[in-house]
């Protein structure tokens, strides 16, 4: 079994509220996709290694979205960010963030559906098809601009996965927690409000005081 990886690293941040790690299966490399993907006007299409090992770069930093319905893409809903990417045998594995408290949505269909359930699909720019007229498309070269969360039926390849870790990331999860964090916000908020008004006071009498002594001259 041959392993290539590539990983960007962002700061620790213990409880971090938005960040819920996940991990899956993007895609299978030198195998044909199960069904046509979009875009590829009916054929079944297949990513050799090569192409899939020269595009890992291009994977980091960009985000995975979802439709509301879970069976496709929409580019406008972007819920997370891929962190790493590998391929490891004849699969293109990533990981990577969700946003959990910009999408509680997304994490709540994570956490309640079956295991297995869901899955990936690519979103790619500037792929380059060996022979347009071959039955099964082979790409020699793309570009990842992204990937969605869908449905693992609703996928090219149903072989795809998608899982959040197996736990949460968020640190607020009482709602006594949530009042005291409030609380504590609002009453840092209001001594820098009675800070700043008897800075300004002073401001004002000094001011005055300026005022008088040039009358007097």
């Amino acid at each position: 079994m041959r392993l290539e990886a590539m990983a960007m690293t962002l700061p620790e941040v213990a409880g971090h509220p938005n960040r819920a790690p996940f991990r899956g299966v993007l895609t299978l490399v030198d195998e044909p996709s199960t069904k046509a993907p979009s875009g590829a006007r009916g054929h079944r299409v297949m990513l050799t290694r090569a192409a899939a090992l020269a595009a890992l770069p291009s994977l980091l930093g960009m985000a995975v979205d979802y439709a509301p319905s879970w069976d496709g893409h929409d580019a406008r809903r972007k819920c997370g960010i891929i962190t790493e990417a590998d391929v490891e045998g004849t699969q293109l594995r990533v990981a990577g963030y969700l946003y959990a408290k910009d999408f509680p949505e997304v994490e709540r269909q994570m956490r309640q559906c079956s295991a297995g359930a869901m899955g990936m699909s690519w979103e790619l720019a500037d792929a380059h098809v060996q022979d347009m007229r071959a039955e099964i498309w082979t790409l020699t070269r793309a570009t990842f601009t992204g990937a969605a969360i869908l449905l693992r039926e609703k996928a090219a390849y149903r072989n795809t996965s998608f899982e959040l870790g197996t736990g949460s990331c968020r640190n607020l999860t009482a709602h006594g927690q949530d009042r005291a964090e409030t609380r504590a916000v609002r009453n840092f908020s209001e001594g820098a409000s009675a800070a700043f008004r008897r800075t300004e006071r002073r401001k004002e009498e000094r001011w005055n005081r300026r005022q008088g002594n040039q009358c007097t001259r």
